[in-house]
Order: C-alpha cells, then sequence, then structure tokens
C-alpha cells in the first residue's frame, strides 16, 4: 500500500508531466504505476492538492496544480479551524467521538474531512460533538499518530 504522502507526490508530479483530462485517466496511469487507490479516495487526494480544471486553448479542461505556497496555506487553515474547537477525543472499536466547543462540530468536523486521513470513512457532526467512523485497516492509534503529525502542536 502506498502512503498517502507517497501518492501525493506521485499524483503531483503526473499532473505536472502530463496532460491529464479525467479522474478516470489518472486512476489509469496510477494503475499502471502500481498505485493502488480507489476514485473516493483519489477525489480526496485531488481535493487535498487543490487541484483544480483549466482550459488546454482548444475545447477542454486539464487538471492543474496550485502553487506550493496555496497548499501549505490551506492545510494550515484547516489545522487552525481543528485546533479552535477541539477539546477531547474518545474512542468505542472503530468509532471515534471528539468534543468541541459549542457550535464548533461542524467547521472541526470538516477540517477532519479536509486534511482527508487514510483511517477516516466519514463522521457525522451535531452541535459540539462529532462521531468519526474510522476505516477497520486502522487502529486508534493509527489516527492518533496522524493528528499528530499533522497537527503537531496537539496533545491527547
Amino acid at each position: 500500500m502506498t502512503s498517502r504522502p507517497d501518492r501525493l507526490k506521485i499524483i503531483q508530479k503526473i499532473i505536472e508531466e502530463e496532460v491529464i483530462t479525467s479522474q478516470e485517466q489518472l486512476l489509469h496511469i496510477l494503475t499502471e504505476d502500481g498505485v493502488s487507490v480507489t476514485q473516493a479516495t483519489l477525489s480526496r487526494d485531488l481535493k487535498m492538492l487543490k487541484v483544480g480544471k483549466v482550459s488546454d486553448g482548444s475545447n477542454g479542461y486539464i487538471y492543474s496544480l496550485p502553487s506550493v505556497l496555496n497548499l501549505k496555506e490551506s492545510e494550515q487553515q484547516y489545522i487552525n479551524d481543528f485546533k479552535r474547537g477541539f477539546l477531547t477525543i474518545g474512542f468505542s472499536g472503530n468509532i471515534c467521538v471528539v468534543k468541541t466547543l459549542p457550535g464548533h462540530a461542524n467547521s472541526t468536523a470538516a477540517a477532519i474531512d479536509n486534511l482527508s486521513f487514510d483511517e477516516v470513512l466519514g463522521s457525522i457532526a451535531g452541535d459540539d460533538t462529532i462521531m468519526i467512523i474510522l476505516n477497520e485497516d486502522y487502529t486508534r492509534d493509527h489516527f492518533i499518530e496522524s493528528l499528530q503529525e499533522k497537527i503537531t502542536d496537539m496533545e491527547i
């Protein structure tokens, strides 16, 4: 299994070096390169990389990457959103419950979704609580390690 950071680098390289017009085309190239990824994960990766479509000058559109500076700023905004609302985290099996300040669950859950953790299948936000379903291929320790890697000054 290719790690997420490695997969993102591969996707960036492909988009920089080739004319990519669709996710299907990109998925095919990744598969040929030995990178196993689902369409849903690829969509999250493209969203995380802030890949957009720009006119190719004729009648079509191709994938384009934003500047590296924009990517770092965008990820930092999600990290700040998470830190602003986060209070505690708890687990029961593959269910994770994050407690937030009142009114912060939606923005904190959106941050989790946009930071694209491989461990997370999905999340449901209330007013001050988020229920996160973890992929059963990962443990709670994997998720906590991933959180701490992305949000370096976070204490759990």
